[in-house]
């Protein structure tokens, strides 16, 4: 045993001392980077429950073997759904998608992503901050993949946005493009662009269909999603073929039918059947809302469109009112100028007063309160193979005609036109507008209707009628035009009142006359026999 001498023992305790000093410093890092570990874990975990709705991560059923992304339809890339980091253990390297890959994938080919349409129903797949922390507008539009297609508002809204985002592209020298997703990129997603070629392009819903199935094969594959699309543009395919189930919808995919199952991709609610719109042709009113809602910053796009159509000034927003023609009534000061002036004339028809604006992605309805509800109606050029109406604004009024062995049906009853494919016509004497309705309007429609459409629904149908009064020679004037007159039987003619409840519960009662509210002091109003009469 050997034995240490005093400077060995001092020289040790003097080493052991360093050897702490040293040592300490490498724990304390040690300690800050495991707390910061434990930080960076409850932040992750803090931010991800909401988004994710604790959901396990399952990868969505089919979608391992289902292809990335198909070839540019004008600018939309049809893909399946990026699956972020949370999902990579449940997805080998070499097929993970996520954002970052779908965005280097593009660039390479020369594309850079400017918006993403996400058409999932749920918010499990990734967070849309994936996208907007690099400057990526995310828009997500929630529609059901189980029984029931895209409903018309989603549609109307997906067609909105890419045809802004479009034409604000057309102005800058590199375009940007939108990548458009459900979960597989294919029924939803081909749903969707099948309506924007439709309304944004000479198509028929077979050569829709084949351009979507050419960019991403197999194109849609779910029957009811096809014909939903013939039965929207009332179109009758001579041999409707349905591409089979992809072979990436595993077996364990697959009914006992063969068929396809539904993507699990709901967060909440029930799978909804689609909708009839259509009516019962005995039950339709001349008080029924008509069309479909639009977003309302396309309503707004729409009224200064409108204003800008028939070169009215242009007012503050918000204060933007009904610009269509008011008659005035037939009495014994303006029954003179049937003596002076040519008169158009026609039967009172009655029914409820519209604008049309006709546009290329789609037709809308215009009502007195200047709001507007799209209607699925086409107007095509009066060469059919130029393509279809685009800017073109007529007045009239949506009545509901008898027909005899048919039963009701409602019937547009145009009275003017203001503009034809962005010209104007309101200088026009009303005699040459007249002509122009029908050589330019009524006779392709009904040239079209033939090739096309299917007879027997409810929806408007467009027939051309004169409901009033008109100069032959008289311009298109907006809001009250004294020279246009309109005349009933006694029996027949009504008083437009406004009753109001105001603060305090105050029950006012106006009268309106040429737009204007009067108030009417002292009036007893009676709802009925079984209500209380009130006194104003």
């Amino acid at each position: 045993m050997s034995s240490l001498t005093q400077d060995d023992h001092i020289e040790s305790a003097v080493a052991t001392m360093r050897r702490e000093r040293e040592k300490r410093p490498r724990e304390i890092r040690r300690e800050q980077e495991e707390q910061g570990a434990k930080r960076h874990a409850q932040t992750v975990s803090y931010d991800y429950r909401p988004q994710n709705h604790g959901y396990r991560r399952e990868v969505p059923q089919g979608w391992l073997d289902c292809p990335r992304a198909g070839q540019c339809i004008d600018i939309l890339i049809p893909s399946k759904v990026p699956l972020d980091d949370t999902y990579n253990d449940f997805v080998t390297p070499c097929k993970r998608y996520s954002s970052k890959q779908l965005i280097n994938e593009q660039k390479i080919n020369g594309r850079e992503i400017g918006l993403v349409l996400d058409l999932t129903n749920t918010t499990r797949y990734y967070s849309a901050e994936e996208w907007t922390k690099l400057g990526i507008k995310h828009l997500k539009i929630r529609c059901k993949g189980r029984d029931s297609v895209p409903d018309n508002e989603s549609v109307n809204r997906f067609v909105f946005e890419v045809i802004d985002f479009r034409n604000r592209q057309n102005s800058l020298k590199n375009r940007k493009y939108i990548v458009v997703h459900c979960t597989h990129g294919h029924n939803r997603t081909g749903f969707m662009i099948v309506h924007f070629l439709m309304r944004s392009q000479v198509f028929s819903v077979t050569q829709a269909l084949n351009i979507f199935a050419e960019r991403r094969p197999p194109g849609i594959y779910k029957p009811d999603y096809i014909q939903a699309l013939y039965d929207f543009y009332h179109e009758v395919p001579e041999n409707m073929v349905c591409p089979p189930t992809p072979e990436w919808k595993r077996s364990s995919d697959l009914d006992l039918n063969g068929e396809a199952l539904p993507d699990d991709n709901n967060d909440v609610g029930n799978p909804s059947v689609p909708s009839n719109d259509h009516m019962d042709n005995k039950n339709i009113t001349n008080d029924d809302v008509l069309g479909d809602a639009i977003p309302y910053h396309q309503q707004e796009v729409l009224r200064l469109l409108c204003y800008q159509l028939l070169e009215i000034p242009p007012q503050a927003r918000g204060n933007l009112q009904f610009p269509g023609s008011h008659p005035v009534s037939l009495n014994s000061d303006n029954l003179q100028l049937l003596r002076q002036r040519y008169y158009y004339t026609t039967w009172k028809a009655d029914g409820t007063r519209y604008m049309m604006l006709i546009l290329r992605d789609g037709c809308y309805l215009v009502d007195r309160t200047f709001s507007f509800r799209r209607v699925q109606m086409r107007f095509p050029l009066k060469n059919i193979h130029d393509g279809f109406h685009d800017l073109t604004l007529i007045d009239g009024e949506m009545i509901i005609d008898k027909i005899p062995e048919v039963g009701l049906k409602r019937r547009y009853l145009a009275y003017d036109l203001m503009t034809l494919n962005g010209l104007p016509t309101v200088r026009l004497p009303f005699s040459e507008r007249w002509k122009l309705i029908e050589e330019e309007i009524v006779k392709p429609r009904n040239f079209e209707r033939k090739l096309f459409e299917v007879e027997g629904r409810s929806n408007p149908v467009y027939r051309y009628a004169m409901e009033l009064f008109g100069g032959c020679d008289d311009p298109y004037v907006c809001r009250t035009h004294e020279g246009l007159l309109k005349w009933k039987y006694p029996e027949m003619n009504s008083v437009d009142f406004l009753f109001e409840v105001g603060s305090e519960n105050r029950q006012l009662l106006f009268l309106y006359e040429r737009g204007k509210k009067k108030l009417m002091d002292g009036t007893r109003i009676d709802f009925g026999a079984n209500s209380k009469s009130v006194l104003l």
